[in-house]
């Protein structure tokens, strides 16, 4: 099963920028996302050793990460590494 992750914080405007693009993605897709908070979800986000920069878009395969997306992108990027990576 595919799954998308996404970690971003409250604090973190480039997080902003992309839950609107994520909204949009959502709806032109029926996208299922997995949201975690860096600062709320503290354990989880370990898991993922994610660094400094928010935020980060990751698609796993049956529990395993196939890809990672870090940083401000644009929809059109957030929509090219959805889809080459199968999540859409």
């Amino acid at each position: 099963m595919t799954e998308v992750i996404v970690i971003s914080a409250l604090w973190c405007p480039s997080c902003l920028i992309l839950k609107k693009h994520l909204k949009r993605l959502k709806e032109e897709n029926n996208l299922e996302i997995k949201y975690l908070d860096y600062d709320f979800d503290e354990e989880e986000v370990k898991k993922y050793n994610v660094g400094d920069v928010l935020p980060v878009m990751i698609v796993t395969k049956d529990d395993k990460e196939v890809a990672r997306l870090i940083g401000e992108k644009e929809y059109e990027e957030i929509l090219e590494f959805l889809k080459g990576n199968n999540a859409l």
